[in-house]
């Protein structure tokens, strides 16, 4: 990482100008935040400060931020127009247990093509499914924290942060030493979920609850998108950039070639979700560099050296910013210890609670990861009434701090 100028605290605010802006204007001015050209005015007026400072103090920062921002958006955009040509037609059974059980095949199968790969997959048939209830909004709420992100746990190919790690010399399968972080904060947040899902249901009338139990057979359609998917899957795998974009675009132009307009049709498909998210995460990813080159740089100041304090301040900062380089931050802080370990050169200890940390909090936010922003426009775009910023964190918070809570009491002490 390039960060050898250490900017002055004010510079953070572009950064914290963006995501209020994201959290406010489609409350407060739903019409103008609607257009995608005023939502990329808005992330250039806040980015155009960065750019001078960065241009003029350490030109190579903006480089590698620009660079890391391709990788990111080529994947997701290649997920997205992939997944949009599989479609499930019939009716998935849509009662609290069978959408429990979608959520639990969700965080299982984020393990396998990443936490992006499966949301994309199956939010289009989890919506539709349930896009007869009037009490529902939980539901994507519920998935964002699940399948977008604590399911990934598992393997290097669920989450950046752990692919980052294995890059770096973690061996593929040590993730699986978190098999019981990962069993525990599913399983808690299933139950939940079947809770608060079947109190919902309750609240349903007769005719709309028998809508649930559909007789319509499901069947998979698109399933020549499952080798572009594998394409993907193998570029992230096996390739180095910048051939590992070019083979993904390639994938995602073959999906687009090969998928029936009727499909696309069916899903809702368009562009608009995997727009709105290449605009603003533009935005982002440029106005976060003054605040991850601070945290590189004089993060040792917070004076983090137990697996507790290691999980929290890299999830918190990981709530935010992009979990990905807050992942190789806090790693550096380990490091920086001298304690020494099999792996990374720290305790496994410090290890498992930054990866632990990294994936989990993602959750907290909409821009805490990456499927979490895509799964939210794409309900939007289908009518469901999504809660605003701050209105997810209300969930996130009630649900998930107890949760990472009792985590860190079991594992982390």
């Amino acid at each position: 990482m390039l960060h050898t100028w250490l900017p002055d605290l004010w510079m953070v605010l572009p950064f914290v100008g963006l995501l209020l802006s994201i959290a406010i204007l489609p409350v407060s001015a739903p019409h103008f935040w609607h257009s995608l050209k005023n939502q990329g005015l808005v992330a250039f007026i806040f980015s155009l400060p960065v750019i001078y400072l960065c241009l003029a103090n350490n030109p190579a920062l903006l480089g590698e931020s620009l660079e890391h921002y391709l990788s990111f958006v080529i994947l997701l955009a290649s997920l997205f127009i992939v997944s949009g040509g599989i479609w499930l037609t019939g009716d998935l059974v849509s009662t609290p247990l069978g959408n429990t059980f979608m959520l639990a095949v969700g965080a299982v199968l984020a393990n396998f093509i990443g936490t992006t790969g499966a949301s994309m997959v199956l939010i289009r048939p989890l919506l539709s499914s349930n896009a007869y209830r009037k009490h529902h909004v939980h539901i994507p709420i519920f998935f964002i924290m699940i399948v977008s992100n604590i399911g990934g746990l598992l393997t290097p190919l669920g989450d950046p942060p752990l692919f980052l790690g294995y890059l770096l010399g973690v061996p593929f399968f040590w993730t699986l030493k978190l098999i019981p972080h990962w069993l525990i904060a599913v399983s808690a947040l299933l139950l939940i979920f079947y809770w608060i899902d079947h109190r919902a249901f309750d609240h349903e009338t007769q005719q709309q609850q028998r809508k649930a139990r559909s007789d319509v057979p499901v069947r998979l359609k698109g399933l020549r998108n499952l080798f572009c998917l594998a394409i993907i899957i193998s570029a992230t795998l096996f390739l180095k950039e910048p051939y590992r974009e070019i083979l993904m675009i390639a994938a995602a132009v073959l999906s687009l070639k090969i998928t029936p307009k009727s499909y696309h049709e069916a899903n809702g498909f368009n562009f608009y979700p995997i727009l709105e998210v290449a605009i603003l995460f533009l935005g982002i990813f440029i106005t976060m560099e003054p605040a991850l080159a601070i945290l590189y740089q004089r993060g040792h100041e917070l004076g983090v050296t137990t697996p507790g304090q290691f999980f929290w301040s890299t999830g918190l900062f990981s709530s935010f910013l992009d979990n990905a380089p807050t992942y190789l931050t806090f790693a550096s802080l380990a490091q920086g210890l001298k304690l020494s370990g099999p792996y990374l050169k720290m305790p496994e200890s410090l290890l498992a609670a930054i990866s632990v940390g990294a994936v989990f909090f993602g959750a907290m936010t909409y821009i805490g990861n990456a499927p979490n922003f895509m799964v939210r426009t794409i309900a939007i775009h289908r009518g469901w009434k999504m809660p605003s910023f701050f209105g997810y964190m209300l969930w996130s918070c009630a649900i998930l701090l107890p949760l990472l809570v009792l985590i860190t009491l079991i594992f982390f002490r």
